[in-house]
């Protein structure tokens, strides 16, 4: 493949569902570098009137509840089922390279060497929620590749989750079988996020755990108001060494999905996720301008210090900064 490609011709072989092609668009929307993303922006609008077609899921989970195994499984069944999937793995990002550091692919070899499925591990940054900044992006990308089951892996519970709730249809959360002060852990924020609960490792010594958990997550969920009235939170339980259980999560992804159909709430859904991924732009870009500018850059060491010391409030500082910025 050439060095270079315009964005039309590198629009026409990702409809062809060249992988190599998917692979490197990803890799340029996910660049910093302004040239590039003038080229990103200019494949995404080539490819946007083809994407939005695929089922959109995503899932996350406390850190050794099985995300990995869950997902080689899941996806193993749904292209079992007919569909191609792609995986968007968001990785903990290493601090010292800045890329990936457990390498999803290598924890999904099944899958990932289906020639139905499409595995992509990005680091996630510095991104709240543990979602690279592109993966809306990638998402767009995969489904104009042909992907119709387009999966997101959080890094795991623990920061604030709305960023993958406000980019898929059904936010998957898998928790491990077992409840009582575990169940206490699990933040209420995000299990009210969650439009499916899933209780994983359901199998062998497990096995009654994992009903009690289900029973108690039930009992939890039936605590809080529904985040949508004609939808009660399903909560499952499956074994994903086994397969057990997967197919009625299956079941449950399309019963949502034609729910969402059926009244209209899927195209408000995404309408409204278009407008907060706006917004979230415009945030992230201002900041990045904001952090670029030389007399900000030349202030901000000392401002930082005299605030952390006390010499100075953070409102005042802030203006300081914001005055410098705006040239006045």
């Amino acid at each position: 493949m050439p060095d270079v490609l315009t964005a039309s011709d590198l629009a026409s072989r990702i409809r062809t569902g060249d992988r190599r092609a998917l692979a490197r668009a990803i890799t340029l929307v996910e660049s910093t570098r302004a040239d590039h993303r003038a080229r990103a922006e200019a494949l995404l609008a080539e490819l946007l009137p083809h994407s939005g077609q695929s089922i959109r899921v995503g899932i996350t989970g406390v850190p050794g509840v099985g995300k990995s195994t869950f997902i080689e499984a899941f996806g193993l069944h749904v292209i079992g089922r007919g569909h191609k999937v792609a995986v968007l793995a968001i990785d903990p990002t290493s601090q010292r390279t800045g890329g990936s550091i457990l390498g999803d692919k290598t924890r999904m070899e099944a899958l990932s060497r289906h020639p139905d499925a499409f595995i992509r591990p990005s680091p996630a940054g510095s991104t709240l929620g543990g979602v690279a900044r592109r993966t809306r992006e990638a998402m767009l990308l995969v489904e104009a590749a042909g992907f119709d089951v387009a999966i997101v892996e959080t890094v795991g519970v623990g920061q604030s989750e709305t960023a993958v709730a406000d980019m898929v249809d059904l936010f998957l959360l898998l928790l491990p079988p077992a409840g009582g002060d575990e169940l206490q852990g699990i933040k209420k924020g995000i299990v009210e996020l969650a439009d499916l609960i899933v209780v994983n490792k359901a199998d062998g010594d497990l096995a009654a755990a994992a009903r009690h958990a289900v029973a108690e997550y039930r009992h939890a969920l039936s605590l809080l108001r529904p985040a949508h009235a004609d939808w009660r939170v399903p909560v499952l339980s499956c074994s994903a060494l086994s397969g057990q259980g997967i197919d009625g999560i299956w079941e449950q992804i399309g019963a949502h999905r034609t729910l969402l159909d059926g009244n209209g709430a899927l195209t408000r859904r995404r309408a409204e996720q278009a407008r907060a991924w706006m917004w979230t732009e415009i945030r992230e870009n201002l900041l990045s301008t904001f952090l670029a500018d030389g007399a900000v850059k030349q202030a901000l060491p000392d401002l930082e210090r005299a605030t952390a010391a006390g010499e100075v409030t953070p409102g005042a500082a802030a203006r300081r900064l914001l005055t410098l910025f705006r040239g006045r």
